[in-house]
């Protein structure tokens, strides 16, 4: 693949990437689905921590459309890398929608996306996502790598 094409293949799947998310927020899951295609071994870092998930579990689709509501969304590209098999989005990602039942909010997320070239498709094979693009100070972080309950532990002592 000539660098040119390779280069508006990238910008195709970064537009594409934003159209799907866009759908996820507003819970249209069938969209995000038509155009997410997830690699076997996926995995997901979660913005909300805990261990990493691994693989795609489409027995969740209803339970994952129901996630997200009334949502908008809006990527910032902060880079991407890109040879003809693979592909990393490094993005900050803006988005006002109701989360988990929770009422609406913004969110702004650090995601890194990793995608492999399966065939004529590019297969999303990882997602890294953290709320920290608003950058916390360096106690805030020590707390969090502690853990809350560690932590609350260690100040009551």
């Amino acid at each position: 693949m000539n660098p040119q094409s390779l280069a508006e293949d990238i910008a195709n799947l970064t537009q594409q990437t934003a159209e799907a998310n866009t759908a996820l927020m507003r819970g249209d899951i069938d969209r995000y689905l038509a155009l997410t295609e997830h690699a076997n071994d996926y995995t997901l870092m979660s913005p909300f921590g805990g261990e990493p998930t691994h693989g795609f579990d489409m027995s969740q689709q209803d339970a994952l459309g129901r996630f997200f509501k009334s949502g908008t969304f809006d990527q910032e590209v902060v880079a991407t890398y890109a040879t003809s098999d693979f592909a990393v989005l490094v993005t900050i990602e803006r988005v006002c929608a109701e989360v988990g039942g929770l009422p609406k909010q913004d969110w702004l997320l650090r995601v890194t996306q990793v995608f492999r070239r399966e065939a004529d498709a590019w297969q999303l094979v990882h997602r890294h996502a953290d709320p920290l693009a608003n950058g916390i100070s360096l106690q805030q972080a020590a707390a969090l790598a502690l853990g809350v309950r560690r932590a609350a532990q260690e100040t009551s002592k």
